[in-house]
């Protein structure tokens, strides 16, 4: 299950990022902002870390949330074989429930004020990226692995 876990958060983990990274770069965003941004989570917006650190503090913390996301899900799907057997539609209902775990728990508890998506490319763009290159990579390789 260890290796299982290791290759779905590194996809999964790898995918999200880069996706972050090309909508910040369509949008016209701060593309070095982002892993700080990340880091300022659970660290607060002071950092005490240079620009390098809040980097790579930022990546610690990126893939520290995935490997909850991934091993969550890797050992539901060895409890529950439906997940297995419809690997795709519970690749993108997980997906959907990370999102909205992140979008409606997640950033209004850490950050005061934040009031959840609104508009449609936003909301797209956080659904292609948590359905479609976290979820439903997870849920492949969570049903791949064990095929094999």
């Amino acid at each position: 299950m260890g290796r299982t876990i290791a290759k779905a958060w590194l996809l999964a983990g790898t995918l999200d990022l880069l996706s972050a990274y090309v909508w910040a770069a369509i949008d016209g965003g701060d593309l070095a902002g982002i892993l700080p941004t990340v880091a300022s989570g659970p660290f607060g917006d002071k950092l005490p870390v240079g620009f390098a650190g809040a980097q790579i503090l930022g990546l610690l913390v990126h893939f520290s949330i995935m490997l909850v996301m991934v091993t969550v899900y890797v050992v539901a799907s060895r409890r529950i074989p439906a997940l297995d057997r419809n690997w795709i539609i519970a690749g993108l209902l997980y997906g959907l429930v990370l999102w909205g775990v992140m979008y409606w728990i997640v950033l209004p508890a850490r950050f005061e004020g934040y009031t959840g998506p609104s508009g449609a490319w936003p909301i797209t763009k956080q659904l292609i990226s948590h359905c479609l290159l976290v979820g439903l990579p997870i849920a492949w390789i969570a049903r791949r692995e064990r095929a094999a």
